[in-house]
């Protein structure tokens, strides 16, 4: 039952996304069950500091990296926190849990190299077009998948050059545009509404008219940028990092 009110919390009020809650109810149920098979215990409300260790060294048995691990313990931080809070405990058992070593991951971006043979390899119909622009709307911009895949064309404010995205926790932000951007979002815009009878008021459209959805923006981009570039990991994520380092390698505040 406290695991339910948590992720209806955490859903609700602290307005996580869908995919947060879910991985922490994941985890949740992962340590549930392990609490249950090794120590015949069905509430997570009567966990000590041993069983957590426990169940840590369990996981490096199980060869789980210290990265995920540490994410995992965070999921049980903030759900015996919230446990605490509302007094359905006295204590944490995670009061001693310190967090495991991980190495520093050092940011992985595109070269400005890469990203400027960028425009010889896109085609110039539907498809063509809207894969370039998502390519330049994560590079221009910064935003990350989940707010790019959320863009309503309404969301398009040409007369101000803005784009509004709504970002985690639901919390709304405007992002300036250029003109040249400006530009290709109508250009696309034009074409998509050409070409085909469209079923959802998303700016970004599979070829059959209905909504683009992350695991095809994912492709797209892992796609293009093995097109054009050379580096070891490609995704929206390392987009987002080219537009960080390419702004602070231009003079641009931390």
């Amino acid at each position: 039952m406290a695991i339910l009110q948590f992720i209806d919390f955490i859903t609700t009020e602290r307005r996580y996304s869908k995919h947060t809650a879910k991985a922490y109810q994941s985890d949740l149920k992962q340590f549930s069950s392990y609490i249950e098979d090794h120590f015949e215990l069905k509430d997570p409300l009567k966990v000590n500091q041993s069983m957590v260790k426990s169940w840590t060294i369990q996981l490096k048995t199980d060869n789980i990296d210290n990265r995920s691990i540490n994410r995992k313990l965070t999921t049980l931080r903030s759900f015996y926190r919230y446990c605490l809070k509302n007094e359905f405990i006295s204590q944490t058992p995670l009061t001693r849990i310190k967090s495991l070593k991980t190495k520093k991951r050092l940011p992985v971006f595109v070269p400005l190299s890469d990203l400027e043979k960028k425009t010889d390899t896109f085609d110039p119909s539907f498809e063509g077009v809207r894969n370039k622009l998502i390519i330049e709307l994560f590079y221009q911009t910064g935003m990350r998948l989940s707010e790019l895949t959320q863009l309503k064309d309404s969301d398009i404010d040409m007369h101000a050059n803005t784009i509004k995205v709504k970002g985690k926790r639901n919390k709304e932000r405007i992002i300036p545009i250029n003109d040249i951007l400006k530009f290709e979002i109508l250009s696309y815009i034009r074409i998509r509404n050409k070409e085909m009878e469209l079923k959802t008021d998303s700016l970004f459209n599979t070829n059959k008219g209905k909504a683009a959805y992350p695991e095809m923006i994912n492709r797209i981009v892992h796609a293009k940028l093995n097109e054009i570039t050379t580096i070891s990991k490609t995704s929206p994520h390392v987009l987002r990092h080219t537009f960080a380092t390419h702004l602070l390698g231009n003079g641009a505040n931390l």
